[in-house]
C-alpha cells in the first residue's frame, strides 16, 4: 500500500476515532443532566426527587452502556413495549459507536505516530481545518430549528415511531426533556470542535517550524 492510500485510511480512522470518542464522552457525561435537572426545572415534571432522579438515569445508562444487560428496569418510570424497543434501538447505536472507537482508536494512534516519526504532522492541519468547517454547518442547521432537526436526526437513525413517546405510558419522556438533547448536541459540537481545532494546531505548529528550518 502506498503512502497515499495509508495516509487517506489514517485519516479515515483518525476522523472516526475522534467522532465517536466526542459521541462517548457526551452520552456519559453525567453533570449535564444533573444540571439541567434544575436548569430545565425536570422535577416540575415528576414525582420523584433529584437524587431519586439521578438514579434512574444511571440504571438507564448501564442498560444502554452494558452489552450483557439485556434488562430495562426503572423502579421509577414504568415503561411500555414500544418504549422498551427505542431504547434497545438506543443501546444498539450506543454498542456500534463503541465498535468503531475500539476498532479505530489504535490505528489512530498509529498514524499519529508515523506523522510524528516521519515529521509530517504539519499533515494535519488542512484535514482539521475541512474538519471544523462541516460541525459548523449542521450546528447552523440545528440552532436555526432544533424541533426540525430532532426529527430528522430520529427518521435518520431509527426505522419506527417508537421514538415518540406517550407520556400516559412512558413518564420517563417527562424526565428527557427535548432541550436536555440540545444541549446534548452542542456539548458533542463543543467537544468535536475541539478536537479538531487542536489537531489543526499542531499542524500549523508544524508548518511553521518545517518553513522556519
Amino acid at each position: 500500500m502506498n503512502w497515499r492510500w495509508g495516509e487517506r485510511l489514517g485519516f479515515m480512522a483518525l476522523f472516526l476515532t475522534l467522532i465517536s470518542l466526542a459521541i462517548t464522552i457526551t452520552i456519559n457525561f453525567q453533570p449535564l443532566y444533573h444540571w439541567d435537572i434544575d436548569a430545565l426545572n425536570i422535577l416540575d415534571y415528576t414525582s420523584v426527587d433529584k437524587k431519586t432522579l439521578m438514579e434512574n438515569y444511571r440504571l438507564l445508562l448501564n442498560f444502554l452502556n452494558t452489552p450483557w444487560n439485556h434488562t430495562l428496569a426503572l423502579p421509577d418510570f414504568p415503561m411500555s413495549e414500544a418504549g422498551a424497543g427505542h431504547f434497545y434501538d438506543v443501546k444498539k447505536l450506543f454498542l456500534l459507536n463503541y465498535g468503531v472507537l475500539l476498532v479505530t482508536i489504535i490505528p489512530s494512534g498509529w498514524f499519529i505516530w508515523k506523522l510524528k516519526k516521519e515529521q509530517r504532522l504539519w499533515r494535519l492541519f488542512r484535514p482539521m481545518q475541512w474538519g471544523m468547517f462541516v460541525p459548523l454547518i449542521f450546528g447552523l442547521f440545528m440552532f436555526m430549528g432544533f424541533d426540525t432537526f430532532f426529527v430528522k436526526f430520529h427518521e435518520l437513525f431509527f426505522t419506527n415511531d417508537d421514538w415518540l413517546f406517550n407520556p400516559a405510558t412512558d413518564p420517563i419522556i417527562n424526565v428527557l426533556p427535548e432541550q436536555f438533547f440540545m444541549h446534548c448536541f452542542i456539548l458533542f459540537f463543543v467537544l468535536i470542535e475541539g478536537f479538531f481545532f487542536v489537531g489543526m494546531w499542531i499542524g500549523r505548529r508544524e508548518l511553521k517550524r518545517s518553513s522556519d528550518r
